[in-house]
């Protein structure tokens, strides 16, 4: 079993930046991959960024490059995410995933913490 759970959301204005924690614990192995996801109201569930935990290898989808960064502190057993630069289209609930392979889809993420509201508006 993987537990995560996730912290440091809010809400911030336009251009505003925000800083989300996943504290993580369990099984190593199922947890090589760490990746953030989000999800607006009437949409689809989409992967952000994640990371491979052993190599801290990352990615990110297009419209966070350049303000988003995956980061992690293997002592904490945490994984980061740090946005900058915010836009209202960025406004979701943003869950922390845990799984053996990291992909840009949910499928192989077999554990997920409760989520994180994110909520950027003027």
């Amino acid at each position: 079993q993987v537990q995560l759970a996730e912290s440091g959301g809010g809400s911030v204005q336009p251009g505003g930046s925000l800083r989300l924690s996943c504290a993580y614990s369990g099984y190593t192995y199922s947890r090589n991959c760490i990746g953030w996801f989000r999800q607006a109201a009437g949409k689809e569930r989409e992967a952000v960024a994640y990371m491979y935990v052993t190599t801290g290898d990352s990615y990110y989808t297009d419209s966070v490059k350049g303000r988003f960064t995956i980061s992690q502190d293997k002592a904490k057993n945490a994984v980061y995410l740090q946005m900058i630069g915010l836009k209202p289209e960025d406004s979701a609930m943003y869950y922390c995933a845990a799984g053996r392979v990291c992909a840009a889809h949910a499928v192989p993420y077999t554990y997920w913490g409760q989520g994180t509201q994110v909520t950027v508006s003027s």
